[in-house]
C-alpha cells in the first residue's frame, strides 16, 4: 500500500474516533459521567494522533477538509439516529455543499496533488 494510500486509511479511522468522541461528549454530560468522559479523551487524543500522521503524506488543506466535511455529515447522521436529531431540508443542503466542495478539492484541485 502506498504512503498515500495508509495515509487515508489513517484519515478514515480519525474520522471515525472523532465522531465517536463527539458523540460520548454529548452522554459525558458534562464531564460528569467518567465512561463517556474517557471515550472523549482517548477518542479525540487517537483522532488528532492518527490526523497528524496523515499530515506525513497529504496537504494540510486536504486532511482537514476531507476530516471536518466528513465528520460534520457523520455526527449529523449519529445525532439523528441516536439523538433524534433530524437535520431539514437546510442543513441537508448545507452537507450537501459541503460534500461537493471536498469532492471538488479533492477530484480537481493542484493542492491534493501534493
Amino acid at each position: 500500500m502506498s504512503m498515500r494510500s495508509t495515509a487515508y486509511v489513517l484519515l478514515a479511522i480519525a474520522i471515525v474516533a472523532e465522531v465517536v468522541a463527539t458523540s460520548a461528549l454529548r452522554a459525558s454530560d458534562g464531564f460528569t459521567r467518567a465512561v463517556p468522559a474517557a471515550i472523549v479523551v482517548v477518542g479525540y487524543g487517537l483522532s488528532f494522533y492518527l490526523l497528524s500522521l496523515t499530515l506525513r503524506a497529504l496537504p494540510v488543506g486536504v486532511v482537514y477538509a476531507v476530516w471536518s466535511g466528513a465528520g460534520i455529515v457523520l455526527i449529523t447522521i449519529v445525532a439523528a439516529l441516536l439523538f433524534k436529531q433530524t437535520p431539514d431540508l437546510p442543513a441537508m443542503l448545507g452537507m450537501g455543499l459541503i460534500v461537493a466542495g471536498v469532492v471538488v478539492l479533492n477530484a480537481f484541485s493542484k493542492m491534493s496533488a501534493h
